[in-house]
């Protein structure tokens, strides 16, 4: 998509950045000055909103219009083909700025707060399926952090800049099939040989598998301790030795390239390592911290949205002579709904809060990871049954949220997982 020629300077977070125009709408590259005050939902007001500003809303409104008009149009063929074209979507995402609100500059990336992801997150949930959004979330919060933060400026040249520009599809290469949640478990091994490794083993649930172009690889570099042996490696996918072993076949996120990927002595230069070799797991732990808070940002607007299309759809349909919405079980189940998204919006929110002052927050993302998932599973189940025989089809998005929405307590740690989290927080884990 082509850019308008000019920028404007606006002060975002007490420093100027600039943004630019797309022909068609207005990106993030470009924020007006008359910033709209038009919220995504409710609650969401610049006035007095806890942690966005004017330049918050004038993003998010961007981005609805992208979706509006260059994805939600073709959600349904995607989710009928089982997968979405990567390369084209991310590439307009990339030219108007979504790809890398929080990444440096100099990469191509905004240079903004994290905060700024989670207005991103907040509205991909706009988009009538969870498959597209989780694949956009891996490219921007998931497979790029560790990069920005600790890759070498080659690295970032060749893997960060491209993938922030939407050039490049990336995907995390972390899960195994012994090992998913157990990220200290993993078996592929790079063996150091001269100024290169050698890379053997398998990933698996790889999300944009069979369209990426590199990935951020988490490898076994030594034979030492689980949570000091493993490195994060750029990878490129087009290496001899790189297997896509099969496209997995899912229960839900159908437009989501889900891939079982092989490594048979994959050979990769030793500064593709990310950062310092060996600190592959701690880096990964932080970027679950960003991956779990984005997670828990972009299914709060599906939730949203859902309850919103399940009142409309029952003050309308009628049972027993009167509408569905009237009957007080009804009613009163939708009020309990939106109260616990509220209460989930604000841990959201006071947790990103604390994270972009530079605060380990891994208790409360992993707390709001976990109520997350949970109630995504109860939105969705409850819900679905007061459309009767309609939430039964695939022609509604209660019904494609339903199976979305369950991959929420597995994916990025299981709901077990940040139990164990939560009560190594609270000091409450047995001794061993």
């Amino acid at each position: 998509m082509a850019l308008r020629s000019g920028a404007l300077c606006l002060n975002l977070l007490a420093s100027s950045r600039h943004f630019y125009k797309p022909a068609s709408y207005v990106g993030v590259r470009f924020v007006s000055e008359n910033v709209s005050s038009k919220p995504s939902s409710a609650t969401e007001t610049p006035g007095d909103h806890l942690i966005y500003t004017p330049e918050h809303f004038a993003l998010k409104e961007s981005l609805r219009k992208l979706i509006d008009q260059e994805i939600n149009p073709h959600v349904d063929q995607w989710e009928a083909e089982e997968k979405f074209p990567a390369h084209k979507v991310f590439k307009i995402l990339g030219s108007a700025g979504f790809l890398g609100v929080n990444k440096p500059v100099e990469y191509g990336g905004l240079g903004l707060d994290f905060s700024y992801s989670v207005a991103v997150a907040e509205e991909l949930g706009t988009i009538k399926c969870g498959g597209i959004p989780m694949a956009i979330g891996v490219q921007s919060d998931m497979a790029t952090p560790a990069l920005a933060r600790f890759g070498s400026d080659e690295l970032k040249k060749e893997f960060l800049l491209p993938s922030i520009m939407g050039d490049k599809v990336a995907c995390l290469g972390v899960s195994e099939v012994g090992a998913g949640s157990d990220v200290s478990s993993i078996m592929t091994k790079a063996v150091r040989k001269g100024d290169e490794y050698v890379i053997n083993g398998g990933k698996m649930w790889t999300t944009n598998g069979t369209q990426a172009d590199w990935m951020c690889l988490l490898a076994n570099t030594s034979d030492g301790p689980p949570h000091r042996n493993k490195s994060l490696i750029c990878l490129p996918m087009n290496l001899p030795g790189v297997h896509i072993a099969r496209k997995i076949d899912k229960l839900g996120m159908w437009s989501s390239d889900t891939a079982e990927v092989f490594f048979d002595d994959v050979r990769v230069p030793c500064k593709n390592v990310i950062g310092q070799e060996g600190m592959g797991f701690t880096y990964q732990m932080l970027q679950f911290q960003e991956e779990r808070l984005w997670a828990v940002a972009n299914v709060i607007t599906t939730m949203d949205n859902v309850i919103q299309d399940t009142i409309q759809y029952t003050r309308q349909r009628k049972i027993f002579k009167q509408p569905v919405l009237y009957h007080q079980a009804v009613h009163f189940k939708l009020a309990e709904l939106q109260t616990e998204v509220e209460l989930l919006r604000s841990l959201l929110y006071r947790a990103t809060a604390l994270y972009i002052k530079g605060n380990d927050v891994t208790k409360l993302a992993s707390m709001a990871k976990l109520k997350a998932g949970r109630l995504a599973r109860e939105v969705s189940d409850s819900c679905l049954q007061y459309w009767g025989g309609m939430g039964f089809t695939k022609d509604v998005l209660v019904s494609r949220f339903y199976r979305d929405s369950r991959l929420l307590s597995i994916g990025a740690g299981a709901d077990e997982v940040m139990l164990g989290i939560i009560c190594k927080y609270m000091d409450t884990l047995p001794r061993k």
